[in-house]
């Protein structure tokens, strides 16, 4: 039995789309720098950015890609209230294949971002000791309030057999 069915095939397209119920504000990016460990004066200090060409304090990059913190999800019992396709295939476990990020200009607390998610292919393979894979790839296009292009996250999530699951 192959893990790319029909109905696998048909999520192609599928898109979701989350809008921020508010601005950005200038404590989320001050928070999320402290939280991972980057104290770039960009995110504390107004003056500071705008000495460096900046309207005011930033965020770090990829706090944007970061949807739990806008998305307005409910928390589901894993604790993760970001963005996730809700895809369920039995008989393999769940691997995160990577991302690949492109950033067109740092938010600004006064932004409302929207994150617009869709997949975009879907394929079959087999790991070298030939278990079944099944390969997920989508993009994630982040937008300000005005529809300008924030950034932009290629994610890649894959599914392997388990032994037995062929």
């Amino acid at each position: 039995m192959s893990l790319l069915t029909d109905e696998v095939r048909a999520l192609v397209g599928r898109k979701k789309v989350y809008t921020a119920p508010e601005e950005f504000g200038a404590a989320a990016g001050r928070y999320f720098g402290l939280a991972i460990g980057d104290h770039n004066r960009l995110y504390s200090d107004p003056e500071y950015a705008r000495a460096h060409g900046l309207r005011g304090v930033t965020a770090p990059p990829t706090l944007i890609c970061e949807t739990n913190q806008y998305a307005n999800l409910p928390i589901p019992p894993d604790g993760y209230a970001g963005h996730e396709w809700g895809i369920e295939i039995p008989g393999t476990r769940k691997v995160r294949g990577g991302n690949s990020y492109t950033f067109h200009r740092r938010i600004r607390p006064e932004d409302v971002v929207t994150a617009t998610w869709e997949i975009t292919d879907v394929a079959g393979k087999a790991t070298r000791s030939g278990a079944e894979m099944l390969i997920v790839s989508s993009r994630a296009t982040y937008t300000d309030q005005d529809g300008g292009l924030l950034a932009e996250n290629e994610e890649t999530i894959i599914f392997v057999a388990l032994e037995g699951g062929k």
